[in-house]
């Protein structure tokens, strides 16, 4: 049996509460759909499907995400090679950050 889609109010407590953690509070957003005249700050409710549409969208398809292994690698070698970290464009950067 596949897994049950979250609603959008389960993925709005999801996300509201992952912004909270981050010290981002979406009620400081006007109401609504439309964005506020005088500062363009999208409406709540016009972030939260955009957010709602990012999570169905991209998340799933990221978390799933495997760096390919060399041909003919078995399935135990596959799995130890998608835990690598992912190539960087400046490792040493990366590397100097990490000591």
């Amino acid at each position: 049996m596949p897994p049950t889609p979250p609603t959008d109010a389960e993925l709005d407590v999801m996300i509201r509460a992952r912004l909270a953690s981050l010290g981002i509070d979406l009620d400081q957003l006007p109401a609504g759909t439309d964005p506020d005249p005088r500062t363009g700050a999208p409406g709540r409710d016009a972030a939260l499907a955009s957010l709602r549409s990012f999570v169905r969208g991209t998340v799933g398809t990221l978390a799933g995400y495997q760096l390919p292994a060399p041909a003919g690698a078995d399935a135990d070698t596959a799995k130890a090679l998608s835990q690598q970290h992912a190539p960087m464009l400046y490792p040493s950067i990366s590397t100097e950050w990490r000591q």
